[in-house]
């Protein structure tokens, strides 16, 4: 089936279906697209609230306080500063599970360290709301995060409905056949309108900030705003970043903040991606990262390897009943446990897991191993170059 080549950028190389889709679009509109996450503990972010969550009691106050954060239409790092200037505060004693998708409506859960929830209430935000859950024992990260539900509108589908259901039924079987659906990395972790984060991070990770710098700010897109695209084909074009600092657009906040530092530092690109808050720079050596395991997962398929199996040298993991993957429980299939380990994952207990390379994580072995080992080859890159020496908080380990 034909992938689209945005999608090929992104290293997904192949669908898992041949099955007929059902057409359509998406995100014609904000509201087409509902993202509400999910915590470990059960906890639900909801757009729209079913109960108020009612007063937060003083005498059990705690450092964080956990709130949920629904917003339209904006960026998660915008809206994290947007808070912590309404609250007067530094924006790093705001903390996130994940990262939501910015041209959409989504419900995250955020900790806020050192507020009361009066000081909360009062927050004032086109587009945005911050509704104050209770006092929690730690500040937020990834380590929380449960999943996200989606809510997605699909539009201008010119099918009938017995069409339509026959279709999706047709794909579930598929789905079902092969054991699931891949589980690629889509187009946040790349950037959806400018899908440029991977690129960024391989410049990094090769230790070539003036290239990672020049891709950042001067790559255009035909999906953004025609204003945005000419200030930086103008910049790639001059090189004059002080002449670019006038004429970029006030929303590419990120971008202005290293447009400062180059015109009056011209030469240095490190000091200028240090402007940028380090949960945005860490993004781009793990985007680099997901599309390394896109291409993975695609030459996995397009190899014919199962994905309901595993095979000698694959590594595997133990899984709760969530789904979710145990910590550090993982295995590299021996040849002679191999009956065992499909057992495991027939019964559900275990899944096939692809590795996130870093400067502690090597590949896979056996045939899977030399897939792996043949795409770093054509990248030219080694898992220890994710250690990156000019900008070590910013390495990435792997996992």
């Amino acid at each position: 089936m034909f992938v689209p080549k945005l999608e090929k950028l992104m290293g997904i190389e192949v669908y898992a279906t041949s099955s007929l889709g059902i057409g359509g679009a998406i995100r014609q509109f904000v509201e087409d697209f509902i993202v509400e996450e999910v915590l470990v503990n059960g906890s639900k972010a909801q757009v729209y609230p079913v109960k108020d969550y009612g007063e937060i009691e003083d005498a059990k106050k705690e450092r964080y306080l956990l709130c949920v954060l629904i917003k339209r239409n904006w960026d998660t790092f915008r809206a994290i500063r947007e808070i912590a200037n309404q609250l007067n505060i530094n924006s790093g004693r705001v903390q996130i599970a994940g990262i939501k998708d910015a041209k959409a409506v989504t419900a995250q859960h955020i900790t806020i360290e050192d507020v009361t929830p009066k000081e909360v209430k009062k927050i004032k935000v086109g587009d945005i709301k911050v509704r104050p859950l209770g006092y929690f024992r730690s500040k937020l990260s990834s380590c929380f995060l449960l999943g996200n539900n989606f809510h997605v509108t699909i539009r201008a589908v010119n099918h009938s409905k017995t069409t339509i259901k026959k279709r999706l039924a047709e794909t579930l079987k598929e789905l079902k056949t092969i054991g699931g659906v891949p589980n690629f990395f889509g187009h946040q972790r790349f950037g959806t309108t400018r899908p440029i984060t991977h690129l960024v991070g391989k410049a990094i990770v090769q230790g070539n900030f003036e290239k990672a710098a020049m891709l950042f700010l001067a790559k255009p897109s035909p999906f953004e705003h025609p204003e945005s695209r000419e200030a930086r084909e103008q910049l790639h074009s001059t090189q004059d970043f002080e002449k670019a600092l006038k004429i970029f657009p006030k929303q590419l906040h990120y971008e202005r903040l290293m447009l400062k530092h180059l015109a009056k530092k011209p030469k240095d690109f490190v000091g200028a991606f240090r402007r940028l808050p380090p949960k945005l720079r860490q993004l781009f050596p793990q985007a680099y990262q997901a599309y390394l395991f896109n291409k993975f997962l695609s030459r996995r398929i397009a190899c014919g390897l199962p994905l309901n199996r595993v095979e000698a040298g694959d590594y595997i993991v133990n899984v709760e009943r969530s789904g979710l993957p145990m910590v550090k429980m993982y295995n590299v299939v021996s040849a002679q446990k191999l009956g065992e380990f499909n057992q495991g994952v027939k019964k559900g207990r275990m899944r096939l897991a692809l590795p996130i390379i870093g400067f502690k994580q090597s590949t896979s072995q056996g045939v899977q191993g030399e897939i792996e080992k043949e795409i770093l080859k054509e990248e030219g890159i080694t898992p220890e170059q994710f250690k990156i020496s000019l900008m070590p908080e910013i390495s990435a380990k792997g996992e």
